[in-house]
């Protein structure tokens, strides 16, 4: 049997599982995204994006629909990526991808959240699921400028992500009515984006 980081270090107590938890969520630095970072230079990945979630909770807080505990949904946007350690990531506009996203998810929650000691593993646990199904303020909200913060990064580079996977102008409106559920507001001004993108003639 392979040794454990916490076995390795010699730590035996409550903390240990939290501490292998933890080491083997690194592997979200290694899953890569399909959205550029803004300065062009390499394609997010997961910890990136999480990262990036966390900030547009923080400081777009105001906008959500409904009043939020921010300090949840930052917990929740830190989280909702882990499954795809296993699971990979799947585009958002990749519907045969998404046929079995939920049950290669879910495998992956059970793995994952199972690394954990039993109260922070049911606390996780249930912030995941509330995530995909969007049933708390905080989940809708988590959920929102998760779809906006790609599509922002998209804006920003003319494109470029839809264009490489000949993404219709029709299909980021659609898809991106999504972000109304957790934020009127945020919505508003990405519909504004996507039709900029379109009057410019850079989306088919």
């Amino acid at each position: 049997r392979r040794m454990s980081a916490a076995e390795k270090i010699g730590m035996t107590d409550g903390a240990s599982e939290a501490l292998d938890f933890i080491v083997e969520i690194d592997k979200m630095k290694s899953i890569q995204r399909r959205s550029l970072t803004y300065d062009g230079s390499h394609y997010e990945n997961d910890a990136e994006h999480s990262f990036h979630l966390a900030l547009f909770v923080i400081m777009l807080a105001e906008y959500a629909n409904e009043p939020i505990d921010v300090l949840k949904a930052v917990k929740t946007v830190l989280i909702h990526d882990i499954v795809e350690i296993d699971a990979g990531d799947t585009y958002f506009f990749d519907d045969k991808g998404y046929e079995t996203k939920r049950d290669r998810e879910t495998r992956a929650a059970d793995r994952l959240f199972g690394l954990l000691p039993n109260e922070q593993r049911d606390e996780y646990r249930t912030l995941w699921e509330e995530f995909e199904a969007g049933s708390t303020p905080e989940a809708r909200f988590a959920s929102s400028v998760d779809r906006m913060q790609p599509m922002l990064l998209n804006y920003l580079k003319d494109g470029i992500s839809w264009r490489e996977h000949n993404v219709s102008y029709e299909q980021v409106k659609e898809r991106g009515k999504c972000i109304k559920g957790g934020s009127e507001k945020l919505w508003e001004h990405m519909d504004a984006l996507f039709d900029d993108v379109h009057n410019k003639g850079l989306l088919k």
